[in-house]
């Protein structure tokens, strides 16, 4: 073998291991790598779905709680206003004289 043949197997076999020494990944080793992030993303994503659907419904039962106790406070507001008429006709006949009673 000649001097430059044995110079060009040497770069080539150099070039080689160079390539394969490099640290590039495969795709079925990046893919292997990548797979249980995958699935904590996927978890993660499922359980965050699950919160915000918890929420939204939460929100719901709070707004028709919110209406629920307005339309109770203004009936009781209705209510104090008639109590507070009854209360005033018994106190005014409260003050009244007694009247006999005719026989």
């Amino acid at each position: 073998m000649s001097a430059f043949a044995s110079k060009s197997l040497l770069a080539v076999v150099t070039l080689a291991g160079a390539v394969g020494l490099s640290g590039c990944a495969t795709k079925s080793y990046v893919r292997e790598q990548i797979a249980p992030v995958s699935q904590r993303v996927d978890t993660l994503e499922a359980r965050l779905q699950e919160t915000d659907g918890t929420a939204k419904a939460a929100l719901a039962e709070a707004q028709a709680a919110s209406g629920q106790a307005q339309n109770n406070g203004q009936r009781i507001d209705q209510l104090t206003g008639r109590v507070d008429g009854v209360d005033q006709r018994l106190t005014a006949q409260e003050q009244r004289p007694a009247r006999r009673p005719r026989h």
